[in-house]
């Protein structure tokens, strides 16, 4: 029997993902309601399929913004579905848990966590999965760009995998975003960029256009960071890094899918306005 996928408000990750299954058979549907025009036209672009709602739909791919994982869940579990879901969102592991809860005695849950970017390129990105039905998802994707691991454990397994591995992936683009801002802040830094573009040429802190591109991203990061945040603090560790990162990413929200800015531009967003004092 062939096997009918769904994905959720397909982005680019999202569409990258569904695309591989389209390109091995398999129908992928997808919610246009409510959805934007570029949305659209990524869903097209990967040959997704219109539809109403999920019935149909055996498999279900949540990849959307972390802060809004929980809530497509909720959305999704009311609706009935009853196949599999997964939820490959950047989530701590406390909400993949609430997320099998909502689905508890309904339909089975499995926890994703990709790393890498949109799988266009053999061994590019992998898809972490754990979870008693792992290896249904893992099948879907055995022999595609995106290569599927399936991790022993629970649901959360591989959201903790996830977010250990993006707590240093993306601190790295905060540490590097301030590293220029304060040589831009005293006039050195064209001298800085020369330096990291020699010592630490491979790296965000001096690989052209590192910023830029991270901006780009930078309003999905600062919900990841905040759940990185509650990961660290459910297992006694101190979030310090991670809420000043979130903060750090906030000031690069009106900068989203921003194909022009500039890296002066994100280094004047992170400049702190001192707060003027009420006259006494």
């Amino acid at each position: 029997m062939k096997i009918s996928v769904g994905v959720l408000h397909p982005g680019a990750m999202g569409a990258a993902v569904g695309a591989l299954l389209v390109h091995r058979g398999v129908p992928v549907r997808w919610l246009p309601a409510g959805r934007g025009p570029a949305t659209r036209r990524r869903a097209e672009d990967a040959g997704f399929t219109q539809a109403d709602d999920l019935a149909g739909c055996d498999v279900v791919l949540s990849i959307c913004p972390p802060a809004s994982a929980v809530d497509v869940a909720r959305e999704v579990a009311a609706s009935g579905f009853a196949g599999v879901y997964l939820d490959a969102n950047a989530i701590s592991p406390g909400h993949a848990q609430e997320i099998e809860d909502l689905f508890r005695g309904q339909a089975s849950v499995v926890d994703g966590g990709i790393v890498g970017p949109p799988p266009r390129h053999d061994g590019s990105t992998r898809l972490y999965l754990s979870g008693p039905d792992a290896g249904r998802v893992e099948s879907l994707f055995e022999g595609t760009l995106l290569r599927p691991i399936v991790l022993d454990g629970p649901v959360g397994r591989a959201s903790a995998l996830k977010l250990a591995f993006a707590s240093y992936n993306k601190l790295t683009y905060a540490l590097a975003a301030q590293a220029h801002a304060l040589a831009a802040h005293h006039g050195v830094d064209e001298v800085f960029r020369d330096l990291a573009g020699a010592v630490r040429r491979d790296t965000p802190l001096g690989a052209p256009g590192a910023l830029e591109s991270a901006a780009q991203r930078g309003w999905r990061w600062e919900g990841e960071m905040a759940e990185i945040a509650a990961a660290c603090t459910d297992a006694g560790l101190s979030p310090a890094l991670l809420t000043a990162a979130q903060e750090l990413f906030g000031r690069w929200r009106d900068h989203r899918d921003d194909e022009e800015v500039t890296a002066g531009e994100l280094l004047a967003a992170l400049a702190v306005t001192p707060e003027v004092a009420e006259p006494g």
